[in-house]
């Protein structure tokens, strides 16, 4: 999804994978408010589901329902099933806030929250020698804000690292939606997909999206150090239910 990011406005794309909807809410000079679409049969966009905020851009605020949350850079929101107003704004103009936009239909209610980036604690995996030296943080899972299936956090690089998940792996019970962000314009992430023995690559620029479905890889080598968001939906919430693949068995 090459075109999701467009200042002023609201854009979003349904995906028939659990029923995904990504999108952004890039406020300028005006508030910006999240509407039902077509496609969800809703009165409200999150009559039946929940979503998940976060920011890549710079100072801004989510409102739900009233409840007012500062988001900075990496803060991420949760807004859950009933929440019926969720409002975008920008701090300033010339450093606008680029809210990423993760929805799955959800069967139980949660609180709307925030996690900022200085509450998260990171996993750090990969090595220098292997290239993909990195920090995993969680924002939305079982251990931290609580939700329905929605399951999101982000990966950031070290310098001189470029690979961001290997080896790969596959999860069937979950497909993943991956942003990437921090990409430098001169830059780009080749992201690979498909099935282990017949993988396919995107070449990937900054605030673009790729879906991976459950029976796919997903991983990416950048030619500079970068982030991505990650998110899924499906059957559980399980970080850790995944299905490793060797890197000798790759095609």
């Amino acid at each position: 999804m090459e075109d999701l990011y467009k200042p002023g406005s609201i854009e979003l794309a349904y995906v028939d994978l659990d029923r995904t909807v990504i999108g952004f809410a890039a406020p300028t000079t005006t508030a910006l408010r999240l509407e039902t679409t077509p496609e969800l049969r809703a009165s409200y966009f999150l009559e039946r589901r929940e979503i998940g905020i976060f920011n890549v851009g710079g100072k801004g605020k989510v409102t739900v329902d009233g409840n007012v949350f500062p988001v900075e850079k990496l803060d991420c929101v949760y807004a859950g099933r009933g929440s019926k107003e969720v409002v975008f704004e920008s701090e300033s103009v010339d450093a606008p806030a680029a809210f990423y936009l993760l929805s799955y239909p959800a069967h139980a209610e949660y609180p709307a929250a925030m996690k900022k980036f200085s509450e998260l604690e990171p996993l750090n995996l990969g090595s220098v020698e292997t290239c993909n030296k990195r920090s995993i943080y969680k924002a939305i899972y079982a251990d931290g804000i609580k939700s329905c299936q929605l399951v999101m956090g982000f990966t950031l690089l070290s310098e001189g690292s470029n690979w961001n998940t290997m080896p790969p792996h596959t999860h069937m019970r979950r497909s993943e939606v991956y942003l990437y962000f921090n990409v430098d314009p001169a830059h780009r992430v080749v992201h690979l997909m498909g099935p282990p023995q017949e993988t396919r690559h995107l070449v990937v620029a900054d605030k673009q999206v790729v879906v991976s479905p459950g029976w796919s890889i997903h991983a990416g080598v950048g030619t500079k150090a970068y982030g991505f968001c990650w998110g899924m939906g499906g059957e559980n919430q399980a970080y850790d239910d995944m299905d490793g693949v060797g890197i000798v068995d790759l095609k």
